[in-house]
């Protein structure tokens, strides 16, 4: 008999448990039902249901676990998931929850269930992977081949079972958004139980596989990002809850965030994300998907600052938006980039948000959508996505469905002119067009716009192209040709957008971290970003449960591993960081005048200023911590407007040496010379990283009689 209980069984118990809780007006109302329903179910013996099988998987527990056994005696809640599921990560702060309120001894135990939707979610070490991605902490069961998901006649993810002591069917929520019940459901079950002594406080043996997992510069890096113009490159290290900025030889410049999740504003040194994916990076500011925290926060560099843009900070339902963007509740955003709406430039940061299966805008400066009205700057609005979990393409962009779009890629050029979009969950790439909005397929899945299950590892024309939950699109200008890291089949892969003909560029097909100079033969594990650079010559890739960045040379062909290093390795000197102009000081940074000095014509003025660090910190090689004199009151006192130069050393004071004017034009104008000083240092080996900015204001008392000689001015700043 217990083999055949099932939850079709407790679904029409329940139902009258649901509707009763809805009409009952208070928590005491509640609880009094759900002890009567839980006294009601104890009198039934046909509600048991079968054991884990024998053979299975087990992660997070030192040996297998038995409903009859390690489990007899607990309140059991048997989570149904499958890793990539959005639905699933959502209710994971709910589990965290429950394991925080009530312990094992207490008498609660979780299992998570794991019954794989793609064939590369059935493999036990990419599970294992995601445990540790997600922080899972309770124990995880691999069911393989679903025997108990179809035993139980469960029928989507998330599904939640609640079993009693004695392994018999309590309760069931189907999907996210039940964490109220979810509570009352446990808190009463547990009371229940408790006061009739059923109830054990033994062990079950827990053994968290993060525990015996080594430390690493990267924890499953989930996007990469690069500006051309500054030769930089932002990299989300999701695992570490922090930002890098990076050179594109690969020397640390800034770490924003980390080790911990938080969410926390301000400076760079104090700033916290929770699992960051997507990140945009145009000059000194940084544009950051803050996935569990449901916000998109800004870094600015310049500023040493990070603010949050949009989200409240919990995960919102909204699927219209309209609000000012930190009043406007947002759901999982995984991916941004920027992009320009009613033809003004960078007005507005894109953005992939796979809570409700929606592409989103976020108005950077006023504009407008294709189909929409005006928008003032901050404001945060869905653009295209009905909100429904479907593959569905549309001329009008609110009526088209995507499944937790998880990668964009701008190609604003003609004849292109759209946004390309991992639609992950229907494992298509899909194009949505900048002037109208009109929704297409591009490669993958199929027409039918309610299968979900279209996958698959084939290179082909549009439809027969076949992905497995691509993360990741990267847009190459030059060749008109975009890129797909195809994370599930472990490979990247290249499409002719004019021909919608996909095919495999690196990769087995199997995962690995193998490097080499065949792209055949390298290996990737479930890459998760991608970004092209060098004019289209280079393609990083974040390698995501490799915990690894990987260089693809589209040259010479060869895959090579991208360093993050805080020491400079290299023996060939790179290009020069330092500005061409002065750049712009951060609101924050000191300003000191001077008294003022008297000079002549045609002198040298020096200033010496000697620069003190926070103890232990040094320089952040091979960043643009540099140097800028430039002129006040009297443009034509130096040969040019600004003069620039490198900052690689503190330990001696730093000189700079500028000859006035032979012939100084309004010489009592009170003119007066700046010395700007910009500073990258890094703390704590490497874990904290900023940048400092201070300025000095030398007025000059100039005779117009020429002189000879050097005037010294003598500065000194703390940092």
């Amino acid at each position: 008999m217990a083999s055949q209980c099932s939850l079709s069984t407790l679904f029409p118990i329940q139902s009258q448990l649901d509707y009763d809780l809805d009409d009952a007006s208070t928590q005491r109302q509640k609880q009094e039902l759900v002890h009567q329903y839980l006294k009601q179910l104890d009198e039934r013996e046909d509600l048991q249901i079968p054991d884990f099988q024998s053979g299975l998987e087990w992660l997070n527990v030192e040996a297998p676990l038995s409903l009859s056994k390690e489990l007899a005696g607990k309140v059991v809640l048997l989570d149904f998931f499958t890793y990539c599921c959005i639905n699933c990560m959502h209710i994971l702060p709910d589990l965290h929850q429950l394991e925080k309120l009530h312990s094992i001894k207490d008498g609660l135990v979780i299992v998570g269930v794991h019954s794989a939707k793609f064939p590369n979610e059935k493999v036990l070490d990419n599970i294992r992977s995601a445990v540790l991605r997600y922080d899972v902490r309770h124990p995880v069961v691999n069911d393989s081949e679903a025997s108990l998901w179809h035993q139980l006649e469960v029928s989507c993810w998330p599904t939640l079972v609640l079993l009693g002591p004695r392994g018999n069917l309590l309760f069931s929520l189907v999907g996210e958004g039940h964490r109220d019940r979810l509570m009352l459901f446990t808190d009463s079950a547990l009371r229940y139980y408790g006061e009739l002594g059923q109830l054990k406080s033994h062990t079950v043996g827990i053994k968290l596989y993060r525990d015996s997992v080594p430390a690493s510069i990267l924890s499953f890096p989930g996007k990469v990002a690069i500006d051309d113009g500054s030769e930089r490159l932002a990299v989300a290290d999701t695992g570490h809850h922090r930002v890098l900025v990076v050179t594109s030889s690969g020397h640390l410049l800034h770490v924003i965030g980390g080790p911990e999740s938080g969410r926390r504003d301000g400076d760079l040194s104090e700033a916290s994300f929770n699992s960051p994916q997507g990140v945009a990076i145009k000059g000194d500011i940084v544009y950051v998907a803050d996935t569990e925290n449901h916000l998109i926060r800004k870094i600015d560099l310049t500023e040493g600052r990070v603010s949050t843009l949009a989200g409240v900070g919990a995960q919102g339902t909204d699927k219209e938006g309209g609000a000012k963007g930190p009043q406007q509740p947002i759901s999982s955003p995984w991916d941004v980039t920027l992009g320009t709406a009613g033809g003004v430039e960078d007005n507005v940061l894109w953005i992939a948000m796979a809570g409700t299966h929606q592409i989103w805008a976020l108005f950077l400066a006023d504009g407008k959508l294709p189909k929409g009205s005006e928008s003032k700057a901050g404001t945060c609005v869905r653009w295209a996505g009905s909100g429904s979990e479907e593959n569905r393409n549309n001329a009008y962009p609110h009526k088209a469905g995507f499944a937790q779009p998880s990668g964009l890629a701008a190609a604003p050029e003609e004849p292109w002119s759209c946004l390309y979009v991992a639609d992950s969950e229907s494992s298509t790439i899909r194009t949505l067009a900048l002037k109208d909005g009109a929704v297409k397929l591009l490669v993958g899945g199929e027409r039918d716009p309610l299968n979900l299950f279209a996958f698959g590892d084939v290179d082909g024309k549009g439809v027969e192209a076949k992905l497995q939950h691509p993360l990741g699109v990267a847009w190459a200008t030059e060749q008109s040709l975009l890129y797909v890291a195809d994370s599930y089949n472990h490979k990247i892969k290249v499409v002719d957008p004019k021909a919608k003909q996909c095919r495999t560029l690196a990769g087995t097909g199997e995962a690995g971290d193998a490097l080499g100079p065949d792209f055949n033969k390298s290996c990737f594990n479930e890459p998760g970003g991608i970004c092209v650079g060098d004019g289209g010559k280079l393609l990083y890739v974040a390698d995501t449960n490799n915990h690894q960045v990987k260089v693809l040379d589209l040259v010479s062909k060869t895959v090579s591993l991208f360093h993050v290093t805080t020491d400079s390795t290299d023996s060939v000197s790179t290009k020069s960081s330092r500005p061409t102009k002065a750049p712009a000081l951060p609101k924050s940074a000191a300003r000191k005048e001077m008294p003022p000095v008297a000079v002549s014509a045609g002198q040298t003025v020096t200033m010496s200023l000697t620069v003190s660090l926070p103890e232990g910190a040094k320089l952040t090689e091979e960043a643009p911590s540099c140097w800028a004199l430039s002129a006040e009151g009297n443009e034509l006192l130096l040969d040019g407007p600004v003069i620039t130069g490198d900052i690689v050393d503190l330990s001696q004071p730093l000189c700079v040496s500028a000859r006035l004017a032979a012939a100084v034009k309004e010489p009592n104008s009170s003119p007066g010379l700046t010395l700007g000083v910009w500073v990258y240092y890094c703390t704590d080996a490497g874990k904290a990283c900023m940048m400092k900015a201070a300025s000095f204001y030398q007025p000059l008392q100039i005779s117009a009689i020429p002189g000879e000689g050097e005037v010294t001015v003598a500065l000194a700043h703390a940092f």
